[in-house]
């Protein structure tokens, strides 16, 4: 009988501790939105008890999707983490808290400086305090693979009899290798099922060593009921297993691991160019299944063997993962239809109607200048009207008009903003025509921030080209991002700027208006 493996999506949890792929809650929204449309079973949100800004974006997902998706977010094992927990996730309508506490060595001697015994209490404690709150608890038993295993046992034994309704064993550090973990995992189930038959089994694995992915399934051949991952395999450090890589493995290789999942397989790439869309980090090009050559075949023999018979050389079709065979273009005859269907296509929401006309309306002027829009149009259309909405709001800064004069001595920018209804103009002059061009925006909003990284790269092709501009910048040792695109790459470096600059001053405000104590 074929086992249904349960699947909890991180990414807006571990994924978004890559340094500049923070998302603003409207952000985080909408990839949960569609997070759901994808049908994983679980989402982990956030982190709570880390900012108000954090708090907030929890509780607006489980207030937005968690009729139809179990939603939990993280807590280290003291009082308040799993208040603010509780609190964040508790309108949800299949809530669960998510404890985390260390067993290896290492955790124990180096993070809590406490006797191992002492550890293991402070996660009873924490399990016995969760359960008063909810009935559903998670607890992950930190850098599990490098544990001494009776120990970790010892502790799984003892927070289960807490209350514990899933275990989760984590490679936290990518240290396992697929053999020994499956017997790790092999191991616990056997012990597990015999304690109480009830509690999940559940593996987080990250992909240091590169073999998260391979990981993760051979704890699923083993007796694992639920994996965590994230879409492209975002995350800190390498990355975490990837969710689009177990969930196709599971499928395409049913008849080996007798397994299967909920997931829409159809909504993979949907997923993926959303989130490349949102954080501005793009997919490696022969990533296995949303990689952009996933489906690609340059060399004569294979396209010959395809031509005969696509089984030759292709093991996923890419309609099963959502990969159309050619974009829509669209014209200003096209209607609200087949735009609203692009829009969507992308993952973008339109549930809004008035919001929708709207974007309507500046899609017509686009066709009628451009008369041929294709996806990235559209999604430069989505993007810019909702930072135009956000920055409408009177806090952020928009830009007005600017000027730049290039030459080998002294490059020059004249920038004007505006903030609510005051207006500023300014001039520099730097190393270059983007460095003037920032050095002009920092003098007008007066912020001490730090260019760490400018990426520039086409959207499309010819003459009529966007291209989008990804920075980084430093503030207060806090990394924020910035994007934007343009058919003129000037104004999209400065709106990235901006946007990255207005990233600090929303994360500022909200600190202001909702200390963390």
């Amino acid at each position: 009988m074929t086992r249904n493996i349960i699947v909890l999506d991180t990414t807006l949890r571990d994924g978004e501790q890559v340094p500049g792929a923070k998302l603003n809650v409207h952000q985080k929204v909408e990839f949960a939105q569609q997070l759901k449309r994808l049908q994983v079973d679980m989402i982990e949100a956030g982190f709570p008890a880390s900012s108000q800004g954090d708090f907030q974006a929890v509780q607006e997902i489980a207030k937005s999707v968690g009729d139809a998706v179990s939603i939990t977010a993280l807590a280290r094992a003291v009082k308040s983490d799993i208040d603010a927990v509780y609190h964040s996730i508790k309108l949800a309508q299949d809530p669960f808290i998510h404890i985390v506490l260390g067993t290896s060595n290492i955790h124990v001697d180096k993070k809590f400086n406490r006797s191992k015994d002492a550890v293991l209490q402070m996660g009873v404690d924490a399990v016995k305090y969760a359960k008063t709150l909810l009935p559903r608890v998670q607890y992950s038993t930190e850098d599990a693979s490098r544990s001494d295993f009776e120990y970790l046992w010892k502790t799984i034994e003892a927070v289960v009899k807490a209350g514990v309704t899933i275990i989760n064993v984590p490679d936290t550090v990518g240290y396992a290798v697929p053999e020994e973990f499956g017997e790790l995992i092999r191991k616990i189930n056997e012990r597990l099922k015999n304690l109480n038959e009830d509690v999940i089994l559940s593996v987080h694995c990250h992909n240091d060593l590169g073999m998260a992915t391979a990981n993760t399934l051979a704890a699923v051949k083993n007796g694992a009921e639920k994996v965590e991952v994230t879409i492209n395999g975002l995350g800190e450090r390498a990355g975490n297993t990837s969710l689009e890589e177990v969930v196709m493995g599971l499928k395409v290789r049913e008849n080996y691991y007798n397994c299967s999942t909920n997931i829409k397989t159809t909504e993979l790439l949907r997923t993926s160019k959303l989130l490349t869309y949102l954080t501005g980090l793009d997919v490696q090009v022969n990533k296995a299944i949303t990689g952009e050559n996933a489906f690609a075949h340059s060399s004569g023999i294979h396209q010959d063997g395809l031509l005969k018979d696509k089984q030759v050389y292709e093991i996923i079709s890419p309609e099963d993962v959502g990969a159309e065979s050619m974009e829509l273009i669209l014209t200003a005859r096209s209607g609200r239809h087949a735009f609203k269907n692009a829009v969507e296509r992308m993952g973008f929401d339109t549930g809004d109607a008035a919001d929708f006309e709207a974007l309507f309306e500046k899609f017509l002027a686009l066709a009628d200048s451009k008369k041929e829009v294709y996806d990235h149009d559209v999604y430069y259309l989505v993007t810019n009207h909702r930072a135009l909405q956000q920055q409408s709001c009177g806090q952020l800064y928009e830009l007005v008009s600017f000027q730049v004069m290039t030459n080998d001595q002294y490059p020059t920018a004249t920038v004007k903003l505006k903030k609510g209804n005051e207006e500023f103009t300014d001039s520099a002059v730097g190393d270059g025509p983007i460095d003037a061009l920032y050095s002009v925006i920092k003098s007008l909003v007066g912020l001490d921030v730090e260019l760490k990284d400018y990426k520039i790269n086409s959207l499309s092709r010819g003459k009529e080209a966007i291209g989008r501009v990804n920075i980084r910048i430093d503030h207060q040792g806090k990394t924020y991002s910035g994007r934007a695109m343009d058919t003129d790459i000037i104004k999209a470096s400065a709106m990235a700027f901006l946007n990255g600059i207005n990233a600090v001053l929303l994360d500022v405000t909200n600190k202001s208006l909702n200390p963390v104590g």
